[in-house]
């Protein structure tokens, strides 16, 4: 795993965005120091917790959380310079293996002060092969917390992301603090043999209760005898009920020969002459009102019907002869005002032209006028309005009356073939002797399916109700049967139970002891790695229950702590913290706040040389001036170790933190 980008925006110090590239391949070439420096109280701690908050969220240990709720700590986080409008935005951007394949995630946490439900909210990107950002399923963004424990999980996070301070508090107690415990444990595995060893116990519990809870069960002999009677009574019905449904189907064959011979024999229209002689009588009287409908129409207008085309003729000229009569009149008012035109522009002084273009102007128009008007025939109707008027009413309500009249027509006429079908039936209907014989044999059938039916259907209804009886008498036997079983499987768990928890007690013994003593050889070798005094410690023991450390000589004599000075005690601290990392097998960077405190010159220089270019593939300092200072800046850069360098400028006026490429030299 490979922190390759971290940005922030309104976070702690840093006001608006700002972007710290963590990648440490630098021309092609790998250099696993990833420097970044500032003064106390410059936002170096800062940036480790927006690590940590990048990765973990609400579960993330960082430094200025306190007892503080999760809603509460964000709002704490934003950015005092921040408009209330802006939100808080962490970017943390990193590469692993998936698959055999590299992979690129880009975490992204955003909220706002007093975050609504007090929480932020997470995107994870992939970043795509040509640059550009995918979001990824939504799954990914709700399993975030099991994904993240598998690449760096929570518990060994201390042992990867530290600071001074916890050397500094690990090198001087005897004993390791619960948070590195927790980490030993969950980095060796130890947990999961702990874990196992509360779960068998409480799966002891749970069965001696179950067993506590257990009622007395029924006689297994009397649950048999009831099943066994209900099952031959069953059998006894269901062999009932077959016989019905061969007698059922042969009733129904009958019937439906029956009604059949009923109707092909007349009997279902003998049964309906009342109701088609009805049926007759009332057709014969709509087509009685319709034929005097019929004469009422012919009474009036109906027969002008006969002279349509002559009517239509004579409407057609009487409004061409009535339009010629109007453009006549129209023709007389426009040569009068031509006329009047005409001297009142003799008054105007216009000249003797233009007088007569004008006056051949309304000449010409007249004349054509008086063309439009030639008629090719003379006038003989000389109709006026009214009575145009009157003829056009006369021939829309002459159409009207012939659409009724056609209306009548095919009624009468769909009446009458009406008639002559009722007529049809009427004469088929069987006589009252041979039909009343039908109706007997037809209400015989009928009544025999209906006795069938309703002695099928009690004998279904006891046959449902026997196997509903025999389900249960099947169900209380076989929890009788599966109890026995329970009963004896939770008494031989409990028996067990006691074996497993000493077994897994001798495996987690030995487990302890296999993986401490790799852990012993791994701390050991760093320790005399870092130690200048080769010759002072020989050995690193770790205590198995405490986890401890003990040192001695090339004699196997104890070495006493206290003999170690503060610079000594915070190596073997360092080289504790590296020993586990190098005993996980896992790849992760290394992050380390203000590493060099209380530190001489040579030990100092140890570090700088040995330490710091070997802890992992990636490792980034955070450092004041006075730690890694221009002597060991140098070293760093002649040994090409450092890829980037960062200064983390802190304005105390304004209290905000800049990045600026470099370091303080």
């Amino acid at each position: 795993m490979i922190f390759l980008e971290l940005v922030l925006q309104n976070f702690g110090p840093y006001n608006d965005r700002q972007v710290i590239n963590f990648d440490p391949q630098e021309n092609e070439n790998s250099c696993p120091i990833i420097l970044l420096g500032g003064m106390n109280g410059g936002g170096k701690t800062t940036l480790m917790d927006a690590i940590r908050l990048a990765l973990y969220g609400p579960r993330a240990q960082c430094s200025t959380r306190g007892n503080l709720s999760y809603s509460d700590f964000l709002t704490q986080c934003v950015n005092s310079h921040c408009n209330a409008v802006e939100k808080t935005r962490i970017e943390l951007l990193f590469e692993h293996i998936e698959n055999d394949k590299p992979i690129k995630y880009r975490i992204v946490r955003t909220w706002e002060k007093n975050p609504k439900d007090g929480k932020d909210h997470l995107g994870i990107l992939e970043l795509g092969v040509a640059g550009q950002d995918d979001w990824l399923r939504e799954e990914l963004v709700n399993t975030w917390d099991d994904y993240i424990e598998n690449l760096l999980p929570l518990g060994i996070s201390n042992l990867f992301l530290f600071d001074g301070e916890q050397v500094k508090e690990l090198a001087e107690q005897e004993v390791p603090p619960p948070v590195v415990v927790d980490a030993i444990r969950g980095l060796l595995g130890l947990e999961l043999a702990e874990r196992l060893a509360v779960d068998i116990e409480i799966l002891v519990n749970r069965k001696r209760k179950e067993i506590a809870d257990t009622k007395d069960l029924a006689n297994l002999e009397e649950i048999e005898e009831r099943l066994k009677q209900q099952q031959i009574e069953y059998e006894k019905n269901n062999n009932q009920l077959e016989q019905l449904k061969t007698e059922l189907q042969e009733s129904e064959t009958e019937k439906q020969e029956a009604f059949d011979k009923f109707v092909s024999e007349g009997g279902k229209i003998a049964a309906e002459r009342n109701q088609l002689e009805l049926q007759q009588k009332q057709k014969t009287a709509e087509v009685e009102q319709a034929r005097q409908g019929m004469c009422q129409l012919a009474a009036h207008v109906l027969p002008l019907a006969l002279i349509e085309p002559l009517l239509i003729q004579a409407q057609h000229q009487g409004e061409k002869e009535f339009r010629v009569q109007q453009a006549q009149i129209a023709r007389e008012i426009l040569f009068e005002r031509d006329k009047r035109l005409l001297n009142w522009m003799t008054q105007l002084g216009l000249s003797e032209e233009q007088f007569e273009k004008i006056k051949n102007f309304l000449e010409q128009d007249e004349e054509t006028l008086r063309a439009n008007l030639i008629q090719p025939e003379e006038s003989w109707l000389l109709a006026d309005a009214e009575t145009l008027s009157q003829l056009g009413n006369l021939l829309y309500y002459l159409q009207n009356n012939k659409n009724i009249a056609k209306q009548q027509i095919s009624i009468l006429k769909n009446k009458t073939e009406e008639i002559i079908t009722l007529e049809r039936q009427i004469q088929t209907a069987a006589e009252p002797e041979a039909y009343k014989q039908l109706v007997d044999t037809l209400e015989a059938a009928q009544n025999k399916v209906s006795k069938i039916k309703a002695a099928s259907e009690i004998t279904k209804r006891r046959c449902d109700e026997l196997e509903a009886e025999i389900k249960n008498i099947k169900k209380d036997l076989q929890e009788y049967t599966k109890q026995n079983i329970d009963r004896k499987n939770h008494e031989h768990i409990i028996t067990s139970a006691a074996k497993v928890q000493e077994t897994l007690k001798l495996f987690r013994d030995r487990l302890t002891l296999r993986k401490l003593n790799k852990l012993e050889v791994e701390v050991t070798e760093c320790f005399r790695y870092l130690l200048h005094k080769s010759d002072l410690v020989h050995r690193v023991a770790i205590d198995t229950h405490t986890f401890s450390l003990s040192l001695y000589d090339v004699q196997g004599k104890p070495v006493p702590k206290h003999r170690l000075s503060a610079g000594e005690k915070q190596l073997l601290a360092i080289a504790f913290l590296w020993g586990l990392a190098r005993v996980s097998g896992r790849r992760l960077p290394v992050a380390i706040d203000t590493p060099l405190g209380r530190l001489d010159s040579s030990h100092r220089s140890n570090l700088v040389e040995r330490y710091f270019p070997s802890a992992s593939h990636q490792v980034i300092l955070l450092s004041t001036d006075t730690e890694i200072g221009e002597k060991e800046v140098k070293i760093l850069r002649e040994n090409e170790a450092i890829a980037r360098e960062y200064l983390l400028k802190y304005d105390s006026s304004t209290r905000q933190t800049t990045i600026q490429p470099g370091y303080f030299w």
